[in-house]
């Protein structure tokens, strides 16, 4: 994936805290869309909240190296590893919003 490039949530899918956790679920019309409720870590709940359609990965992976204190690298390779599962879950869409 390149980092210049810009993804946006799919409106299919909804973000919700629950009693301290977050999910993501899908309201498609679809009844067996229903059986796929993702929990999401801290990190992942925060990629879900950045991926706006905007940002493009670089400032993404920028924002969780800062936030979370952590190397730029390891930063990265979370973000890329996230975003591969809500690409092959159809969560996020590439292009702009």
């Amino acid at each position: 994936m390149r980092l210049d490039a810009v993804y946006r949530r799919d409106p299919d899918i909804v973000f919700r805290k629950i009693s301290g956790e977050c999910i993501l679920v899908p309201i498609r019309r679809r009844v067996g869309d229903l059986d796929n409720i993702y929990t999401l870590n801290e990190t992942a709940a925060r990629i879900w909240e950045l991926i706006d359609g905007r940002r493009t990965l670089a400032e993404i992976r920028d924002a969780l190296a800062a936030e979370f204190a952590v190397p730029v690298q390891e930063a990265e390779r979370d973000l890329l590893e996230y975003l591969a599962a809500l690409r092959a879950c159809a969560a996020v869409k590439e292009g702009p919003a």
